[in-house]
């Protein structure tokens, strides 16, 4: 009785108005060839106790578009800076900005494809690159800045969710990437709306991950509730994570919504803070071994596609 009675308080504790100053501060934290790389720091004042927890927040908008202070993104920077964190939004390069007009429209369909797949790969390592290094610029600032440098946390939306997932398969892998950061760095956790991990091939990890918590719809269109395959690639999505990590006994907390499209890019950042707060306490900082599943259905709605093609995908993306 006693636990349901906390976890009940905790909730509602979570979803409490928060109060008091936030404050914000834009840094450069990396120049490459024509794109300046700022990150904007989120921290309630005064900033004397610490050193705080820190959430490493990756914007979405397919790797074409979208900006890191969206005010949608804001509010849930300030919620969670109030709450003690020390919030990180950063730009990363945009990938695929201009690849409509990098890709013959007279090509053969499969061509097109293979084009299209390559320049994804591309746009999904610069986006990791660039997180990489806005995380060592964190790591270096962290005394100044009051952060504890062995709790950041990494969340995204959307691509941005796609990025935080494939950094975090790129260090439990030791790819070539991975050397950008100290050999026994580890992110405290992953939390990503709507998100998924590219390969080349099935998906494997070599170390467990960090615990992650996934928020997605399963009739998203626009990144796969479940994964799509095509030719030797794959976009492995937020059920086949779970179930791959469950395998694993690795930690990991699946919220699935049903019935639910890429609303779910955003919507658990107003929606659900109690629970990204739960997970920030029990997984990502005190590192239990628990696998969740959660379960919500969007109601209101038709019935949405399950079954998504690579052809739903790439009309949702870059037909809006």
């Amino acid at each position: 009785m006693k636990k349901i009675l906390y976890a009940v308080l905790f909730t509602v504790w979570c979803c409490l108005p928060s109060t008091g100053e936030v404050h914000k501060q834009t840094f450069i934290y990396a120049v490459k060839g024509a794109d300046t790389l700022r990150l904007d720091t989120y921290m309630a004042l005064p900033n004397t106790a610490g050193p705080k927890p820190c959430i490493l927040f990756v914007f979405g908008g397919s790797f074409m578009r979208g900006r890191r202070d969206l005010p949608e993104y804001v509010s849930f920077y300030e919620h969670f800076a109030r709450q003690g964190y020390a919030v990180v939004a950063i730009d990363y390069r945009l990938g695929l900005k201009d690849v409509q007009q990098k890709i013959n429209p007279r090509h053969h369909l499969l061509k097109r494809l293979n084009a299209f797949t390559e320049y994804f790969e591309q746009a999904v390592t610069m986006a990791v690159d660039d997180l990489f290094d806005a995380t060592r610029y964190v790591v270096a600032h962290a005394d100044r800045w009051n952060v504890d440098a062995d709790r950041i946390t990494t969340c995204g939306s959307s691509a941005g969710a796609i990025t935080v997932l494939q950094g975090e398969y790129a260090l439990c892998n030791r790819s070539a990437q991975a050397a950008a950061l100290p050999d026994a760095f580890r992110y405290a956790g992953v939390i990503a709306f709507a998100g998924a991990i590219f390969s080349r091939g099935a998906m494997e990890w070599q170390t467990p991950p960090a615990p992650l918590l996934l928020f997605h719809g399963d009739a998203d269109r626009n990144v796969p509730y479940n994964k799509l395959r095509f030719m030797r690639f794959g976009l492995y999505g937020s059920r086949q994570i779970a179930l791959r990590l469950h395998a694993l006994q690795s930690p990991c907390w699946l919220h699935t919504v049903e019935n639910a499209a890429h609303e779910i890019a955003s919507t658990p950042m107003q929606q659900h803070r109690a629970e990204i707060a739960l997970f920030l306490d029990r997984f990502a900082r005190d590192r239990t071994r628990t696998r969740l599943y959660s379960v919500e259905t969007a109601i209101g709605k038709p019935p949405l596609k399950k079954k998504i093609s690579l052809s739903d995908c790439l009309k949702a993306n870059f037909n809006p």
